[in-house]
This record gives structure tokens, C-alpha cells and sequence, in this order.
């Protein structure tokens, strides 16, 4: 894992060596080693910063160049299938200098030009400067599990992992986007290509991007994307079940490839158990694993859950208690989480990360498997909200949707239910997960910000739009979390997290194999149904892991955060939420939302989300996007 940063100019760069001071904004991606080149012309700058995984030697250093002398590359994250595609291509007579998958990724595009895309299966972020062509290319992989920013504008293109390494360019301006603002607000996090500063966009998962230096031309595109939904005869449930396990070894084999130490989080939960089991399988001792606990908070404790686990694989198992953080932690993470995160999860995850980092530098996660396999409880409702909609004259549904939306506070549980069933089944897609429906961010946004986002089309329209025609509702569900939601938020906050100690994160269930796999080859009744998650998952469950494991509990990685707001959280909280900017958030309506869960109203997911993007806006200095500021107030 790496941190990444380059730029490319038409006519130049004024200060080319600005790349170094860009480069150590994202020390703690690579703390093992720094480096940077500059083009003979000055027209392109690469830096890059190493957490060393595999060929620790001095020969997996970067940017690396090809053996020509005419390609360089900077690279974050790993091809797991790089011992694969260099015995392919030493057969074709290519020669390799090191033992990394950086000059693998070099000597494939060399091969076969940016159809290389398609033969990687791995996560990364990676820039590429063809100096003979006079064009950069840059690539995300197919699940987004690397992160990927760039801005062009005035001439230039930039681009780095983190977009605080942009932001340490003093020409990139600061200002808010209203539209992601609005975004955030609604999911916590902000979606697709968006970023939340205007004129800065991020390369989506499975996309390419091509900068052409002479004529400043830039092009994206998407080179791998989700195969049709399952359709025809119904596999063989058994057969698909062997798959599923091949599939799985496999993928959990290649990811403990790595010349440091592994281990894997280990909640206790379907998804990281599996990856428990076949890392025993894979592994000729035993495996390393890590399990984080609440102390006096049982409901969100899973330590004997994992414990049981562990005994049965006979894993090198740590416990790592969590005591309540100190409401200063807040800060740090609004300033690695440099696009802000409303997720309360990337607490406890950097707080394991950090943890772990001592006695790991690798640590295999069960990310994935929920939006592959059907594993969230929405997935069962809606369905049954299928079945109730037919029942229920449309008339009626929207009357009980503006009732709810209108008259139910926020935080009062199924609300955002109610408000999604009154349209059709993507309407209520759009409402799952949703932190402020547009009625409550009317209430929440300035009126100032809300005549500038007036007619543009909400984030909910947007999200809808995003389902895909001719599919079932499970089908639809699935897909769209895993293009929206895993990426837009889970991955970020694992990405951010892990890096923020060192610490590499790797997902089996994001095989490109297996997502593959999921959503072309499995039927609904062995994903999700209106009574059951995880249908194929749970046989393989029932086969690989012992019968005292609970396999129907589902509990997200998350952490008493409501009884964090009681204690010295709670004062913190409302301290930054009062200062927060009034030409962004109405005041009174703060008010109603810090009150509101004093009265016992779930509204401490929502206060976290505030909280996170106040502290971000004060750290990185974002300023209210223009024609935003009450009047006689200058920011």
C-alpha cells in the first residue's frame, strides 16, 4: 500500500519540485521510503510514498521506469495475480529485473498497451507516464478499493490518492461543492466521480483516464463493469456452493501472499470467520487473527463470538479492548478522512488498525461479502415492501410518505421506510441508509445553500436513476450498494482508516472472481430472500465453520456511539455543532437535532456525520461555496 501523486502540464510546470512537499502530505501511506521524478522537459512530476509489502528490496522502489527508459509508473495497492501474468509474459520473452508486481503492472502495459486493465485482478490506483505517446494514464480497480483524485484544469492535470496532497498545491482552490454538500448530507459520504471541493473530481471504480500533454485532452472510461443479472435455468445450488469455496481459497491464498507479516480482523461475523477458515486452509501455521471489544457494552461486544472462531482454527488470536477515545480523536480523523466520512465506524477501524500494526502490516478484512451475497437486512425488507406495494393504492403510499417526512422527526425509526415506500421499489432503494431525506436537509441547509442547489436534482433522484432496468429489486439492491455505498463509504473508511497506521487492508470477497461470480452466476433465492440473507453463503458456512457460531446474528462493525455522546463526547459534540458555519447549517434546526437526542430520538449517527464535517471544513479551511454567506459576513 502506497500513497501516489503526479502532474502533467501542457506548457510546464512552474515549480516541478512542488511534487515532494504533495508527496509528504500522505507520509503515513508509505513511511518505509519516499521518491520523485521529473521529466527532462519539466512537463511531468511523479512522487510516491512506500509501505513495502512485497520485494522489500531496494528494486521495488518508485517511480519505476521500464527497461527503455520511455514508461515510468507510480502504484498503490497490489495485482494479486502477478506471478500468474509474469510467467505469461516471460513465455512471450519479457525479462523482469525485480521481484514485484509494479514492474509486472510495467511490462503488461508494454504487452498490451491499457488492455492490460482487464487481465489484473487486484486493488489499485496506479499513474502511468508513456513518454513516448506524451500521455498519462491513470486506472482505479474494478471494486474501489483504492482511491484515486485528480483536478484538470488551467492546462494541467493533477491526481493523487488523498486530496489533501492536492490541497497542498496553494493554487487549488477550496470551495465547497453544494450539490456533494447536499450529498453527504443525505449518505454520509459523496458519490460516484464527485468530490465535496468543487473543480476536483474522483476516478470511479473500475474506470481508466487518459491525459494527452500535447493537446491537453482527457478522456475516462470504464473498463470493467458488473456482469447482466443472473438469468435462464437455475444452477445447481451444490455446484454453485464448490464454486463458491474454490473461488474463496483461492482468493484468501493470494491475498496472504506478502513478504510481511499477516493477520485478519476477525469479528465473529459469517464473512471474516469464512476468511478465517480458508486462511487455515491456506496457511502451513497458525494464522494471526484480531478481534476489537467493548468493554461493558455487550450488545456491541463480539469477542466470544470470535473466540470461538479462533479456537476452532487454532489461530494466534488477540483480544484488543476499546475504552471510550478521547473526543480529540475526532480531529485526527477529520483531517486523514481529508473528503469527510460519515460513517461513526472509522473509530473502532482505526483504532483495530492501529492496534494490529505492531504485530501485522497486512490484515485481511470480510469487506464485500454483504453486497455480494445478500447479507443486509434491507435486502429482506424490500422485498417485502414488493409484495405490500401492490396492496397499498398509490394514493394512500404518498400521503403516508408526506406524513412522514413532514411530521416524524428525524431519528424516529422507519421513517425513511415510510417516505421510500410512497413511490416504486428504486424510490425505496434510494431511502435506505439515508442520514437527512431532502425535506429534513431543507430544514438543515441554509436557505442561502438551498437556493443553490434549487434545481439540481436531489441526491435520492440520482441514486434511483442509478438502478439498473430489467432486474429484480434484489438485484437492483445489490448492484447499487455495491456501486455506491461499498465504494462511496465502507472502502473509504477502511482505506483511510487502515492507512492512517500503516497498515495494509485486503479484501477476499472483492476478487474480481468472485464479484463476478456473485452477481452473474447466483440466483436470488440463494443471495436473499423476504426471510433469509446470505442463502449460499451460510451452506458453505454450515460445512467450513464450527456449530456453536450463531450463523443467522448480523452485526455491523460499529461501536456504542450513543452512549459515547452521554459521557465527554456529548460536550464535545455540542461545542463544535453551535460554532458550525450558519451560511451552511440553520442553527435552530442544530438545535432541534442535539435536543432531539437528549429526548431519546436516534439521532447520534446524524450529530456524528455534522460533527465530522464541521472539524473537516475547519481543518482544510473549505471555504462556503459562493453566494452562500449571510449577508455582511466574509469567510
Amino acid at each position: 500500500m502506497c500513497g501516489i501523486v503526479g502532474i502533467a502540464s501542457r506548457a510546464g510546470l512552474p515549480d516541478p519540485g512542488g511534487i515532494a512537499s504533495m508527496r509528504d502530505t500522505m507520509r503515513h501511506r508509505g513511511p518505509d521510503d519516499a521518491g520523485m521524478w521529473v521529466s527532462p522537459e519539466g512537463r511531468v512530476a511523479l512522487g510516491h510514498r512506500r509501505l513495502a509489502i512485497i520485494d522489500l528490496s531496494p528494486g521495488g522502489r518508485q517511480p519505476m521506469e521500464d527497461a527503455s527508459g520511455g514508461i515510468r509508473v507510480i502504484f498503490n495497492g497490489e495485482i494479486y495475480n502477478y506471478r500468474e501474468l509474469r510467467r505469461e509474459m516471460e513465455q512471450r520473452g519479457r525479462r523482469f529485473r525485480t521481484a514485484s508486481d509494479t514492474e509486472v503492472l510495467l511490462e503488461a502495459y508494454r504487452e498490451w498497451g491499457a488492455g492490460c486493465l482487464t487481465r489484473f485482478n487486484g486493488m489499485f490506483a496506479f499513474g502511468l507516464y508513456d513518454g513516448g505517446a506524451k500521455r498519462i494514464l491513470l486506472a482505479r480497480d474494478p471494486a474501489g478499493e483504492k482511491p484515486l483524485f485528480y483536478r484538470h484544469a488551467g492546462g494541467r492535470l493533477s491526481f493523487a490518492s488523498e486530496l489533501k496532497a492536492l490541497l497542498a498545491d496553494p493554487s487549488v482552490p477550496r470551495e465547497i461543492d453544494a450539490a456533494s454538500l447536499d450529498a453527504y448530507l443525505a449518505y454520509g459520504c459523496v458519490p460516484g466521480d464527485r468530490c465535496i471541493l468543487s473543480g476536483i473530481r474522483k476516478l470511479p471504480q473500475g474506470h481508466a483516464l487518459t491525459y494527452d500533454l500535447d493537446t491537453d485532452a482527457l478522456r475516462t472510461w470504464a473498463y470493467w463493469e458488473l456482469p447482466p443479472p443472473v438469468s435462464g435455468p437455475e444452477p445447481d445450488p451444490e455446484a454453485l456452493r464448490e464454486e463458491l469455496e474454490r473461488l474463496l481459497l483461492d482468493s484468501v491464498r493470494l491475498r496472504m501472499i506478502a513478504d510481511v507479516p499477516v493477520g485478519i480482523l476477525l469479528s465473529g461475523g459469517l464473512d471474516s470467520s469464512l476468511v478465517t477458515a480458508m486462511a487455515a486452509r491456506a496457511s502451513s501455521g497458525p494464522v494471526k487473527t484480531f478481534t476489537v471489544r467493548f468493554p461493558g457494552h455487550a450488545g456491541f461486544d463480539e469477542g466470544a463470538h470470535a473466540r470461538i472462531v479462533a479456537d476452532h482454527f487454532g489461530t494466534d488470536h488477540t483480544e484488543l479492548p476499546v475504552e471510550p477515545a478521547s473526543p480529540e480523536l475526532l480531529g485526527v480523523l477529520a483531517r486523514q478522512f481529508d473528503e469527510p466520512v460519515g460513517d461513526h465506524a472509522i473509530v473502532p477501524t482505526y483504532l483495530l488498525s492501529r492496534a494490529i500494526r505492531p504485530h501485522a502490516k497486512v490484515a485481511l478484512t470480510g469487506d464485500g461479502g454483504d453486497e455480494l451475497f445478500g447479507g443486509y437486512r434491507h435486502y429482506n425488507l424490500l422485498q417485502r415492501l414488493d409484495r405490500l406495494r401492490p396492496l397499498v393504492p398509490a394514493g394512500v403510499r404518498s400521503l403516508l410518505g408526506s406524513f412522514a417526512a413532514r411530521r416524524l422527526p428525524v431519528g424516529t425509526r422507519g421513517r425513511n421506510h415510510a417516505i421510500g415506500f410512497a413511490g416504486e421499489a428504486s424510490r425505496s432503494l434510494a431511502h435506505v441508509n439515508l442520514f437527512f431525506d431532502e425535506v429534513s436537509r431543507g430544514r438543515l441547509l441554509s436557505p442561502l445553500l438551498r437556493s443553490g442547489i434549487a434545481f439540481a436534482a436531489s441526491p435520492e433522484r440520482r441514486k434511483e436513476r442509478l438502478c439498473p432496468g430489467g432486474a429484480t429489486s434484489l438485484q437492483e439492491a445489490t448492484r447499487l450498494d455495491f456501486r455506491t455505498t461499498l465504494v462511496d463509504l465502507y472502502l473509504v473508511k477502511v482505506d483511510r482508516a487502515s492507512m492512517l497506521a500503516s497498515l495494509e487492508a485486503r479484501a477476499p470477497f472483492l476478487d474480481r472472481r468472485l464479484v463476478e461470480f456473485a452477481f452473474g452466476r447466483v440466483p436470488d433465492r440463494l443471495r436473499a430472500t423476504a426471510k433469509e440473507r446470505k442463502v449460499l453463503l451460510r451452506r458453505l458456512a454450515r460445512k467450513l465453520l464450527p456449530p456453536a457460531l450463531d450463523f443467522e446474528r448480523k452485526q455491523g462493525f460499529t461501536m456504542p456511539l450513543a452512549d459515547w455522546f452521554r459521557g465527554e463526547w456529548g460536550g464535545t459534540v455540542r461545542s463544535i455543532l453551535e460554532g458550525a458555519d450558519p451560511g451552511l447549517f440553520d442553527p435552530g434546526t442544530i438545535r432541534g437535532l442535539l435536543e432531539g437526542q437528549k429526548k431519546g430520538y436516534a439521532n447520534s449517527d446524524r450529530l456524528f456525520l455534522l460533527t465530522m464535517f464541521e472539524l473537516w471544513r475547519r481543518e482544510y479551511r473549505a471555504s462556503v461555496p459562493a453566494g452562500s454567506q449571510p449577508p455582511g459576513e466574509g469567510r
